[in-house]
């Protein structure tokens, strides 16, 4: 078989920037400048690393961003009353919580208070409710950077049988729908497995295309996929060893067991999550062309 394709999503978000440019300076020019503000409750240092590459990417697009940082033990009340604040905030147009939040805090509470309008990160349930109604607003920023990552290397899901591995309503389940949508794009047969499916090498050794977003490093093996299956790797796990760091980072896909075998895949890192970014900033400037209209 052929040399295995490496689907670079540096490559791709890097084409995204460019792109956005031009509506980003005309969006200036008429007095409107995209902003985003990030609410970051606690100390979680992989959020940290994760907000501080949201932020500079803004920066350097010449982007309004700021940063709330909060205290871990801050009460549901005042943290709901600091989210009205940011609703009502002209000055930004896209609200992002970062996840996970502290475990005495209900998510699902907090993703509710935000302006549906503003919700740039798509997990509110209006825009959830949207996509799977064919008609979305804030698609959510990594199962979009996935499919302007096929988009872009040309890989046609109509027709063909995509297998997500991972219902999470970040990326699993948003994913599903995505790939099974009656549209130009889309149109595959989807199927979803998870943590109470029974046989999942079963399912994975039947994909065209298979979606890894479960977490657990190296997962995915060369006898879960059959010969030329596309891999979207979007597992970045942390994986102790003997280097200056301690760790390298992994997938949710063992890499050299499925290359060669697998006619494309996206490196971790360098593959979805350079475009998880990218999306939030179009997600973002969409929001903003949204609010002067």
């Amino acid at each position: 078989m052929a040399e295995t394709i490496i689907l670079s999503g540096k490559t791709v978000s890097q084409n995204v920037y460019k792109s956005l440019q031009t509506r980003i300076d005309s969006l200036k020019y008429s007095g409107c400048t995209p902003g985003l503000a990030v609410v970051l409750v606690g100390d979680d240092p992989a959020s940290n690393v994760y907000v501080n590459n949201k932020t500079r990417r803004f920066n350097k697009l010449g982007l309004y961003s700021e940063t709330i940082r909060l205290p871990a033990n801050i009460g549901k009340d005042e943290l709901l009353s600091q989210i009205q604040d940011l609703n009502s905030d002209g000055s930004f147009h896209g609200i992002l919580v970062q996840m996970p939040l502290p475990t005495h805090l209900n998510e699902s509470v907090i993703i509710d208070a935000l302006d549906p309008l503003k919700d740039v990160d798509g997990f509110h349930p209006e825009n959830l409710g949207r996509l799977t109604a064919g008609r979305p607003r804030f698609v959510p920023c990594t199962p979009k950077g996935i499919m302007r990552i096929m988009d872009f290397y040309k890989i046609d899901l109509s027709g063909k049988h995509v297998v997500v591995l991972g219902r999470s309503n970040i990326v699993g389940r948003p994913m599903s729908i995505l790939t099974s949508l009656k549209e130009s794009y889309s149109n595959a047969t989807t199927t979803i497995c998870h943590s109470g499916t029974t046989d999942i090498p079963y399912h994975t050794q039947q994909a065209d295309i298979l979606i890894a977003a479960i977490g657990v490093p190296e997962f995915v093996t060369s006898s879960h996929i059959k010969e030329g299956t596309v891999i979207i790797d979007v597992g970045i796990n942390r994986v102790e060893d003997d280097s200056e760091k301690g760790y390298r980072l992994v997938g949710d896909v063992n890499f050299d067991s499925v290359n060669e075998k697998a006619s494309a895949i996206t490196p971790v890192p360098g593959g979805v999550g350079p475009m998880t970014i990218a999306m939030l900033v179009e997600n973002t400037v969409e929001a903003a062309k949204r609010s002067m209209s």
